[in-house]
């Protein structure tokens, strides 16, 4: 019955658990238009859920508090690390104990722009998207039921709850919380930044050959545009599978796991990571993903869905040779070797934002 529950959870059932809290969020304008790009702006935040200094704090304790996993073991911030550009520097992020995860963790910085969350888009909000993690089998493995009782055991959380959302703890209360935090997580006044805000002496001279570079030759603003840099599409790239993932059964579990709750019929002979098919059921999507900010790429790696590629050396290789065998999205770039070294130098210097010293919150 446990398991028959857990499935239900986290198929069907899963989207009725988050109707009180898909809320439309709007980019800001001028974000859309591919090849534009427009400097950091103010986070759009939805009407239902607004910003307030005791929330984004609520939310901050929360996201550190390894009361959210099922063994007491695991936060939010383990698998989105302040200190390693709020990813974790692993090919696949961290998973519950005897399970593997099979897909990279990608950054939350700048994540309040984006309009899809997770490398397959199955989420709009990040209200939404918060408690996934949180109660999947092969992450955080908490029951949701069990996890506000469990909040509602700490009297200071009790108090906060009712100071910033004058009732009880509950689940959509939580995700709310850590949606308010998690969008403060931005990087701006990077050279980019300046650049397009007057400054034209922002970038060095190595950095401004990359951008134009970036703006140019190599149609990196097609898809990479905007406040992210990102064009919320998604494309079939088709990156190469990880081989060495592929040989751990655990990750083999957890791929047939999330197509078995995705209702993909022939799951257990998948061998290979569907993408955002296993969202729309669209044969355009197979092996699609959602397009990365570029924001702070430096600080983000391993790249990719699948944390296939260690450098941006290794990326920048990649679509110079047009992506993936048999991919329609991309072509040969053919880059010379000084365009690439100005590209990496772009991306390095010219995406790095201010500093901003970072307070970890004392968890109640």
């Amino acid at each position: 019955m446990i398991a028959e529950a857990r499935n239900k959870i986290e198929g069907d059932a899963m989207i009725k658990i988050f109707l009180p809290v898909m809320f439309c969020i709007m980019l800001a304008a001028g974000t859309a238009f591919a090849g534009k790009l427009m400097p950091v702006n103010e986070v759009p935040a939805p009407a239902a859920n607004p910003q307030t200094p005791e929330k984004i704090e609520l939310g901050k304790k929360l996201f550190f508090d390894r009361r959210l996993s099922g063994d007491g073991t695991m936060s939010c911030s383990t698998c989105h690390d302040p200190e390693k550009g709020y990813s974790d520097d692993l090919a696949i992020s961290l998973s519950y104990p005897t399970t593997r995860n099979w897909r990279n963790s990608p950054t939350l910085i700048n994540v309040g722009f984006q309009k899809f969350l997770f490398h397959d888009g199955r989420s709009h909000t990040l209200e939404e998207q918060a408690l996934f993690p949180m109660m999947s089998a092969f992450e955080m493995n908490r029951n949701l039921d069990f996890v506000e009782e469990v909040i509602r055991s700490v009297p200071e959380y009790v108090d906060a709850f009712r100071t910033v959302f004058g009732g009880e703890v509950s689940r959509e209360r939580m995700a709310m919380a850590l949606a308010a935090f998690q969008r403060t997580l931005v990087s701006a006044n990077s050279p980019l930044d300046r650049f397009l805000t007057g400054d034209k002496k922002a970038f060095s001279a190595e950095a401004k050959k990359g951008y134009d570079v970036f703006m140019g030759k190599g149609k990196c603003a097609d898809c990479h545009d905007g406040v992210n840099l990102a064009d919320n599409k998604f494309y079939a790239l088709n990156v190469p599978e990880n081989e060495e993932q592929e040989k751990d059964p655990r990750v083999a579990a957890t791929r047939r796991f999330v197509a078995k709750v995705s209702h993909y019929e022939d799951y257990l002979n998948l061998k290979e990571d569907p993408g955002r098919y296993l969202v729309t059921k669209e044969k355009k999507d197979w092996k699609a993903f959602r397009t990365p900010t570029l924001r702070e790429i430096a600080k983000t790696g391993p790249y990719m869905h699948n944390g296939i590629f260690a450098t941006l050396d290794e990326v920048i290789e990649f679509f110079d040779k047009g992506g993936g065998k048999g991919n329609a999205a991309l072509k040969p770039l053919k880059l010379s070797d000084a365009e690439k070294k100005a590209l990496k130098t772009f991306l390095v210097e010219g995406l790095a934002g201010e500093e901003v010293p970072f307070r970890y919150p004392k968890v109640p």
